[in-house]
């Protein structure tokens, strides 16, 4: 039996001082209007109890379609989101991850979650107010637990809109099987108290300092939380100890066979420069792949991480979007869920299953698939032509075989290199420590649009390395616009369940695909610039090439630098629109 505990009682046993402190002002000024219960606890099959928010427009006798939105981020302000759902004509319920806002559990981020939806769906289904239709939406955190919730999908669940949705151990907090650091600080802000932690994940003072000692000091990554002074931190630690995409991550979201049977209508939002778009994209992907009669749209334009789940910025990283891209991602939600549940019109933008802005051409395209997005390939291939860090990017595969060298100390940490994300989109020059290849000027516009790839073929005097390919497009006028990238390990570049070191000294073949689509009318004029560069910075883990649990190298590993040949028939292929 599901359970429902009165706030007063659960208060005099589990409320703590961040409880406390929660105003309760909206709540009464809310009451005129609608019926609110914001403390209801419901009881998971294995026990745990999940805190919920319903909300309901008084004077509604119908039964009606609730909207869910369920999170790891319990903020005050979460009644809102409830209020617009019955204003729009349904029931809006806010509930969250077990631990958080009124649940007296551990708060352990994405072990459970796909579950405890299930559990939460199916209390909506009881209750008299139900018409047994439930619609999900949310982004990040949010995005990830619909996807998680379809792995054993309820039949009252009958549409997602996950938004720039994390895929766990696709793309956070490991991307391409290399753990990067921000994600560690992550695990705080939701745990340290019933609500956010908002002042300790703010502190960026505290957390760079951090990152950089590790870096300095050579440590472990798997003793991150030791060296923060803030030891056993549960969610790292089974973080670290599944370096492999294995049955741990697998068990979270849908794997494989797991799509075949999702069979409710999707629509997924994301953008160019979205964080979660591995992650949203991989869904899509393997969603189509599984099911061919997948009913899935995809909305992605010029948009960061937050502006991809509701409303896009204007200018984003200084870069001014194009005017047609500056649409109300929200609001087409919604009419999404009229569409759904009450039969009313798609979304005009929705002219296809694939809806893309091309940046540059003040247009929306659309699409049958991803295939559909290009027409035709740019073949580039690296050459030794150039200087001991510039070179030429040719179309034509070079007749004789060459290879340009590199060499990364780890000891020296005087000097460092990260897949290149700063936080801006248009740059008036370069700066890096990696390999920069650059192609002749273009002789006609040309639309970029689609996921790049290829075949980067290495020799190294190690077994492992941590490598990036970032893509850039110079504009005639000089400046440099930032177009998408690639970081993975080269010991699962082909297979991310199951490590393969690489043989010091014998040529390697290292395809990849993962990368981030992008969509850009690029100038008659231009040039593509493609960055190659090894990790080291204080914002990912350190892969020293031993071939041991990269958690566990330190420094001492470092010892001779990594050298690299790259072959001159290594290369990319960049997908376009003729």
């Amino acid at each position: 039996m599901r359970k429902i505990f009165s706030l007063a009682l659960l208060c005099l046993i589990f409320c703590n001082a961040a409880m406390a402190q929660q105003p309760n002002k909206d709540s009464l000024d809310y009451s005129k209007n609608y019926i609110i219960q914001d403390s209801v606890l419901i009881q998971t099959r294995d026990g745990a109890h999940i805190s919920a928010m319903i909300v309901r427009k008084k004077n509604v006798i119908a039964q009606q379609a609730a909207i869910l939105v369920f999170t790891i981020y319990a903020r005050v302000t979460d009644i809102k989101k409830g209020i617009e759902a019955a204003d729009k004509g349904y029931v809006g319920v806010l509930a969250y991850t077990r631990g958080k806002r009124y649940s007296p559990d551990v708060v352990i981020p994405y072990e459970h979650d796909g579950e405890d939806v299930y559990d939460v769906i199916d209390w909506i289904t009881k209750q008299t107010w139900s018409n047994n239709k439930v619609a999900m939406y949310g982004g990040s955190y949010n995005g990830f637990t619909q996807w998680a919730s379809t792995k054993h999908l309820h039949p009252a669940l009958k549409t997602i809109v996950p938004s720039a949705s994390v895929a766990p151990g696709l793309d956070a907090p490991m991307m391409n099987n290399v753990l990067m650091t921000f994600p560690f600080s992550w695990t705080y802000y939701v745990s340290n108290n019933k609500f956010l932690d908002t002042a300790d994940y703010n502190n960026n003072q505290q957390w760079n300092g951090l990152y950089q000692k590790w870096f300095d000091e050579g440590r472990s990554y798997r003793s991150m939380d030791t060296l923060a002074g803030r030891p056993g931190n549960t969610a790292f630690h089974h973080w670290v100890n599944h370096p492999t995409y294995d049955k741990y991550w697998q068990h979270m979201i849908p794997y494989k066979e797991d799509f075949s049977k999702i069979n409710i209508p999707v629509l997924t939002t994301t953008g160019y420069y979205d964080d979660g778009q591995v992650g949203a994209m991989y869904y899509f992907r393997e969603h189509n792949k599984y099911n061919p009669k997948a009913e899935h749209y995809l909305i992605i334009g010029p948009y960061g991480h937050f502006g991809s789940q509701g409303y896009p910025d204007s200018v984003f990283e200084g870069y001014r979007i194009d005017s047609v891209a500056n649409i109300s991602i929200h609001n087409i939600i919604y009419q999404w869920f009229d569409h759904i549940l009450k039969g009313g019109p798609l979304p005009a933008v929705l002219k296809d299953n694939i809806n893309y802005e091309v940046m540059g051409s003040n247009k929306w395209k659309h699409a049958a698939s991803l295939n559909g997005m290009s027409n035709d390939t740019l073949t580039f291939y690296m050459s030794n032509i150039g200087d001991s860090t510039h070179y030429k990017l040719g179309n034509t595969k070079p007749a004789k075989a060459a290879f340009v060298a590199q060499q990364m100390d780890f000891a020296d940490r005087t000097t460092r290199n990260s897949y290149y994300w700063v936080g801006n989109i248009i740059y008036d020059s370069l700066f890096t420590d990696a390999l920069v290849f650059t192609s002749e000027p273009l002789k006609e516009p040309v639309e970029f649009s689609g996921r790049f790839s290829g075949e980067l073929k290495a020799s190294i005097n190690k077994k492992d390395m941590d490598y990036s390919v970032v893509l850039f497009e110079q504009m005639p006028n000089g400046k440099y616009f930032y177009l998408t990238y690639f970081m993975g390990r080269a010991s699962y570049v082909r297979d991310n369940t199951k490590r393969r070191l690489l043989i010091p000294g014998s040529k390697t073949a290292l395809p990849f695909t993962n990368t981030y689509i992008t969509s850009r009318l690029l100038s008659k004029g231009s040039r593509i610039v493609a960055i190659v560069g090894i990790n080291k910075s204080p914002f990912e883990q350190i892969n020293y090439g031993t071939g041991k649990d990269v958690n566990d190298e330190t420094i001492k590993d470092a010892k001779a630098p990594l050298q690299i040949k790259w072959f001159t028939d290594s290369f990319i292929k960049i997908p376009v629109w003729k």
